[in-house]
């Protein structure tokens, strides 16, 4: 697997020219937040659909 930051190089160099630092720290962030929750589901932290529906209809 790739370093961290040849995994952002990689991202960053598939952005537009005109890409703001917004846009490249919106970008890591999602990257990052769904690797998070990959972890996560991996790691069996997950809740199920019927059960986080409950929780809501509450």
């Amino acid at each position: 697997m790739a370093t961290t930051k040849k995994q952002v190089i990689e991202l960053i160099k598939k952005l537009p020219e005109q890409a703001t630092w917004d846009d490249i720290m919106y970008e890591i962030y999602v990257r990052k937040k769904i690797a998070a929750g990959i972890h996560a589901a991996d790691e069996g932290r997950v809740v199920p659909h019927e059960e986080v529906k409950k929780r809501f209809i509450k």
